[in-house]
């Protein structure tokens, strides 16, 4: 295949966003042995006749079209297209990308789920399990990707991580563990801690928040700290659940993963820093609208690269799911300081990234 053009797409509307990497290589070479004859914008149809196609990349988002992590010109998205790119894959020229977004609740998502199946996409990605579930309610068909999913054995999205044996793979969002090590991080930082509150949205985190939030009670028991589950369904619900862990160094907050908090991040973070609560969370995303702390997967997703194999052949029910490699523990110094909180030696040293 000769190299893909090196202009940056021009895209038609807003975008939305482990075994090793060794078994996924080897997959790999087996799934694009097939289509050994295509060539840039030449490419065999999927009744098997050469023609020209230009191939229909359909995204479920949870997130509105606005939000910055929508941006296909930075993170995640700007990895996809890239990855893309360097497959031959080029919006504009042989691939076509339509981006649908389910936020706004069932009603919405409902809209955006039947508008994408009605386009008939070659493949679909999706970025939360809430999206993941419904799309799959809707067809068993279509490939489905998913870029960020909890407990997709457990979901019933694959019959097994190596071996899916459906029409959907992709990447899980973080283990459960790791929701321990975060009530460990927040309470070297803040030595009085004695309550958290663990926020989630039942409606929206896998076994209606228990996956995640299990392991950080475990901690708790362990560390003795009061944990207790804060369910938020509605943004209007957020500055009414933080400030009741405000007014005391004993209190602090552990953000859970779970999409429709990433959604509302930012009222989230500000709500936290106006009422002076420690918090935790469990992704980059918060930090980067000001959060204290994270502890999370590095998100080394490539999303991108399985695209590129299932366009070329490859099945979902034979591209393992693949799990975070690795967890990234970063911290807002300037935040700290202004919660009067002095950040122990041993813990700024065990920080991947220190925000000053």
């Amino acid at each position: 295949m000769e190299s893909p053009q090196t202009e940056e797409p021009d895209l038609a509307r807003p975008a939305s966003p482990v075994q090793s990497r060794r078994a996924v290589l080897g997959i790999a070479a087996a799934a694009v042995a097939a289509p050994a004859a295509l060539s840039l914008g030449i490419v065999v149809s999927r009744q098997g006749r050469g023609a020209e196609r230009v191939w229909l990349l359909g995204h479920l988002s949870s997130l509105p079209l606005d939000d910055p992590l929508m941006n296909p010109r930075a993170g995640r998205l700007k990895t996809l297209f890239e990855e893309l790119e360097r497959n031959g894959w080029v919006v504009g020229r042989n691939l076509r990308y339509e981006v649908r977004s389910g936020a706004g609740g069932p009603a919405a998502r409902a809209v955006a789920i039947q508008e994408l199946i009605d386009l008939d996409p070659d493949v679909i990605i999706t970025v939360s399990s809430s999206e993941t579930a419904a799309l799959l309610a809707q067809t068993r068909t279509i490939p489905v990707l998913f870029a960020t999913a909890a407990d997709p054995l457990g979901s019933g999205f694959v019959e097994s991580l190596a071996r899916p044996g459906g029409n959907a793979t992709g990447y899980i969002a973080g283990e459960a563990e790791p929701g321990g090590k975060m009530l460990q991080f927040l309470q070297e930082a803040a030595p009085r801690l004695s309550r958290v509150g663990a926020f989630l949205n039942p409606r929206t985190s896998p076994r209606n928040g228990g996956y995640f939030l299990e392991p950080v009670e475990r901690a708790g028991v362990a560390l003795g700290v009061s944990v207790t589950p804060v369910s938020i369904t509605d943004p209007s619900e957020i500055e009414a659940a933080v400030a009741a862990y405000a007014g005391g160094q004993d209190s602090g907050i552990v953000v859970l993963i779970d999409s429709f908090l990433v959604t509302h991040r930012r009222a989230l973070v500000d709500a936290v820093t106006r009422y002076r609560v420690p918090a935790i969370y469990p992704y980059n995303y918060f930090m980067e609208v000001g959060g204290l702390m994270s502890y999370g997967p590095s998100l080394e997703v490539h999303v991108g690269e399985y695209v590129n194999l299932i366009l070329r052949g490859a099945k979902p029910a034979e591209l393992p799911v693949q799990s975070p490699r690795r967890y990234e523990l970063l911290i807002n110094r300037k935040a700290a300081q202004a919660l009067g909180l002095i950040l122990p030696l041993t813990l700024l040293a065990r920080a991947d990234r220190i925000i000053e």
